[in-house]
């Protein structure tokens, strides 16, 4: 099969992934084998072959945010048949007998591996994944559209829940910031507008992501750094971008909470106390959990949430990974592999080279 490896870290401009013949991978007793379709790029990935998060799996193959569907079984994986649509996610096991574990914390496990940084991941033709920590996908849901749900989806899911704002009176007519409009914050908007929320969203990008943000409803849409028009009552922060964190602490209201959506960040500033006086929280978004993937999925097919994907060609991962750092991409870059059949033990050599569509791309997440 083909696949893309990373040999050593390096800037993505360098193109340090190499895309190579690779075995097809065998799943173990308990786990799935999956023909990808499609896997959606994370800023993660950027940060996985960058070198910004240390090597963990020589030669890794990266990608957490895949859909395809089951080849084979081992005898010990249950809840999926072959030929059924699965999705591939960030936390791809835990040890599940910690007391995280016990005690529904599992995204916190000191022993888990990781898909795409401690395990190979999903840009390759095939990957495997424990069925246990697979994720059904309905059917109907085209792959492309699907795959920036488990990763970008699922954690800007959890951001939503750890503001507190559930806890606090509900989500109906409260404020919520959210600072940097990629993949994850243009799947929260939405889920937070079905709430009754209404979304302030700072970004730099005037022509993309500003303009994303205001077709999909923002209620108010500014740059990075400027104030909203009333104090928020929580805040998410998805740029890796630490010297934000005080502009976003300015923007809170008391009692409100700036939540850090990142797996890496820049440095933070010094904060000075008045920015948190008031009982100002900040705290940090680590992993997920399977609990989080289920109810995200649900709740994106029933608002239904649209997932706006710019496709790139699987020959053409490179160029998304520099797209994405650029931040080119107005919602989400995904690779599909549909072209790319698997016979047996060979991979098809006759992929007609193709360029990426300059066609944004919508599509509700759910059935017609």
């Amino acid at each position: 099969m083909k696949a893309w490896t990373l040999p050593a870290p390096a800037p993505v401009e360098a193109r340090p992934l190499e895309l190579v013949e690779a075995p097809i991978p065998e799943p173990a007793p308990d786990e799935l084998l999956v023909r990808v379709r499609a896997c959606a790029v994370c800023r993660t990935d950027l940060h996985v072959v960058e070198g910004e998060l240390p090597v963990r799996r020589p030669r890794v193959v990266p990608g957490h945010q895949a859909v395809g569907e089951v080849v084979r079984a081992g005898p010990e994986a249950r809840g999926f048949r072959t030929g059924q649509r699965v999705g591939i996610a960030w936390l791809r096991r835990t040890c599940g007998g910690c007391r995280r574990c016990r005690g529904g914390r599992e995204n916190l496990c000191d022993a888990a591996e990781l898909t795409g940084w401690t395990a190979d991941g999903g840009f390759a033709e095939l990957a495997v994944v424990p069925a246990a920590f697979a994720h059904a996908v309905p059917e109907g849901f085209p792959a492309a559209q699907a795959a920036p749900l488990l990763c970008a989806g699922i954690i800007g899911y959890r951001a939503l829940r750890l503001t507190g704002l559930a806890e606090r009176g509900g989500f109906a007519g409260a404020r919520l910031g959210i600072y940097g409009f990629g993949a994850a914050g243009h799947v929260v908007l939405q889920l937070a507008r079905a709430r009754g929320a209404e979304v302030h969203v700072l970004t730099r990008d005037r022509e993309r992501h500003q303009a994303l943000a205001a077709e999909l409803g923002a209620a108010w849409v500014g740059g990075a750094n400027d104030l909203p028009p009333a104090p928020l009552d929580a805040a998410i922060l998805f740029a890796p971008a630490g010297e934000l964190v005080p502009a976003a602490l300015k923007a809170l209201d008391k009692g409100a909470t700036l939540v850090l959506g990142g797996i890496h960040m820049s440095p933070t500033p010094p904060l000075e106390y008045a920015l948190l006086y008031g009982e100002r929280v900040v705290r940090s978004v680590a992993n997920n959990t399977r609990e989080d993937a289920r109810e995200l999925l649900e709740e994106a097919a029933r608002i239904p949430v649209r997932t706006h994907v710019v496709p790139f060609p699987f020959e053409d991962l490179p160029e998304a990974l520099i797209a994405l750092k650029r931040g080119a991409v107005r919602g989400a870059a995904v690779v599909e592999l549909g072209s790319w059949p698997v016979v047996q033990d060979r991979v098809s050599p006759d992929l007609e080279p193709g360029r990426r569509s300059e066609v944004q791309q919508e599509t509700p997440f759910g059935p017609e």
